[in-house]
């Protein structure tokens, strides 16, 4: 691998990820606002199920103030008397008038006035994260790549169980699936919730029921279990503050998912990711990227070298929303024509590339479902050979593949197979990685130097275009979006120059 090669790509990505960031900087949205109003504390939502932070927001956005930042006009509603930050933010939600900032205090009182409220939001946070660690301190997870499995029954009290017996059949981290389509919804469900299609909706007390029992699986088994959820779509940055405060693990958090997958507005996710990013940053949770969705739509063998691209890009986003490189979980896939010859070297060679040019992140390995029928015994096969590739190359995080996948959500027994399959692997090759050399002018080699070079060549013609025209015809995942189109290009506001946000600006100087 040419080193050379890999430090122009960062060296690009930072340029992309810059222009971007200068955007980033001048707007906000109705999802980072009804974030900030939630941390700050304002709970709850009216007899119709409407979130009070929607209200509120979507009351100021409808008078032009958003721009100014809702922490504005909550620490103004403080200095005007209100109890406490659950009655100010009523007061914004449901007051006759709207308050239009005309004379009396200014962002620097309001500042002043939130103080309290913004140490207490930080120091929430951190016990939450300070949680976590005393318990993985006291009880280690297991041995890397970390077997990962999906339950996704739409009642999060069945998820519960299912989450306890994946983690009794070896599972080391859980993910609840989240229910079809909620990420097109601009609002965050409130409470439990016992019904959902093709998964089950992410809520800040879905994520307590299922906390409380991977806490218990990891008490019975003596093995500490990683719980993870969907921080994507239009609540992006509230589920990230849901996630850091519940003690979540990990949260699939992606800068360009939405848009490509979901056609979600650009400017609304590259805001939204943004802030999403910076608590997570603080809560010291691992983020898993996307960028093995990209081969569902595109061939993995002529377009493998855009997973590479928007690695490096995804990586650069992070890295200025205040991750280390430790908590990025970039994501890759096994989806190459099985049929095709050699195409296990060509998969090694992608895994051996990613695991070594990103040498320092907790890399996710997906499994092939491109190629999945329902013959589920080859697909037992094909998720060998998958597991096998993971082992090799030290993939960090694996989620399992299923093989029923393309028949049914997995019945418990598919993923108990599933687990011991993959524990059979890990362990009879638990060291060949350390066996192999790689031949110089082999396949393998001249495969992961022709994806770099590709990815390279993307990544100038990217930088020189802008990531806004890139997407705009099809750069990634063959999938084509326009920077105003989309889901949510209305929630975006463009910050007036006295914009306050003293939670922001406290996690952005952590």
């Amino acid at each position: 691998m040419d080193v050379r090669k890999v430090a122009r790509c960062r060296e690009i990505a930072a340029e992309i990820a810059d222009d971007v960031q200068r955007y980033i900087d001048r707007h906000t949205t109705v999802g980072v606002e009804r974030t900030i109003l939630r941390a700050y504390g304002a709970d709850g939502a009216d007899d119709a199920g409407v979130p009070l932070v929607n209200t509120a927001i979507d009351r100021y956005r409808h008078a032009g103030l958003l721009g100014r930042g809702m922490a504005l006009f909550l620490g103004r509603s403080l200095l005007a008397g209100a109890a406490g930050v659950q009655d100010a933010a009523e007061r914004l939600a449901y007051a006759p008038e709207v308050d239009r900032a005309e004379g009396g205090p200014g962002p620097e009182a309001a500042r002043e006035a939130l103080a309290p409220h913004t140490k207490a939001a930080l120091d929430r946070i951190d016990r939450a994260c300070a949680e976590r660690l005393a318990l993985r301190e006291r009880i280690a997870p297991g041995e890397m790549p970390y077997k990962y499995v999906i339950v996704a029954t739409g009642n999060i009290y069945d998820d519960a169980i299912q989450a306890k017996a994946a983690a009794y059949a070896g599972a080391d981290i859980v993910a609840v699936i989240r229910a079809t389509a909620q990420s097109l919804l601009d609002y965050v469900p409130q409470g439990p919730t016992t019904e959902g299609y093709g998964g089950t909706f992410a809520t800040q007390e879905n994520f307590k029921i299922i906390r409380r029992a991977l806490d218990e699986a990891t008490e019975e088994r003596k093995r500490y279990i990683q719980q993870t959820n969907y921080s994507s779509g239009l609540c992006m940055a509230e589920i990230a503050w849901m996630g850091a405060v519940e003690r979540l693990d990990m949260l699939l958090n992606d800068a360009m998912y939405g848009i490509l997958f979901r056609d979600i507005n650009m400017c609304r996710t590259f805001v939204d990711q943004y802030v999403s990013r910076r608590f997570i940053a603080r809560a010291g949770m691992v983020i898993n990227t996307g960028e093995d969705n990209y081969l569902t739509t595109a061939d993995a063998v002529e377009k493998a070298h855009t997973v590479l691209t928007s690695q490096f890009i995804n990586e650069a986003f992070a890295l200025r929303a205040g991750l280390r490189e430790e908590q990025m979980g970039l994501g890759h896939a096994y989806e190459i024509d099985p049929w095709l010859e050699d195409s296990f070297l060509l998969e090694i060679a992608q895994a051996q590339l990613v695991r070594q040019v990103f040498d320092r992140h907790p890399i996710k390995w997906m499994p092939p479902t491109k190629h999945k029928t329902g013959d589920i015994f080859f697909a037992h096969v094909h998720d060998a050979m998958f597991d096998l590739v993971g082992i090799t190359t030290k993939q960090s995080i694996e989620l399992l593949g299923m093989f029923s996948e393309a028949v049914h959500n997995p019945l418990l027994m598919d993923r108990y197979l599933a687990l011991k399959a993959t524990r059979y692997v890990y362990s009879a090759c638990r060291h060949l990685g350390d066996e192999i050399d790689f031949k110089k002018d082999g396949i393998v080699a001249r495969r992961a130097a022709q994806v770099l070079d590709e990815a390279l060549e993307l990544l100038e013609v990217v930088r020189k275009e802008s990531i806004w025209e890139a997407i705009g015809r099809g750069a990634f995942a063959d999938v084509k979006r326009t920077r105003t189109g989309g889901k949510g290009y209305a929630g975006v506001v463009e910050r007036t120059k006295d914009y306050c946000n003293p939670l922001l600006d406290a996690l952005e100087s952590s």
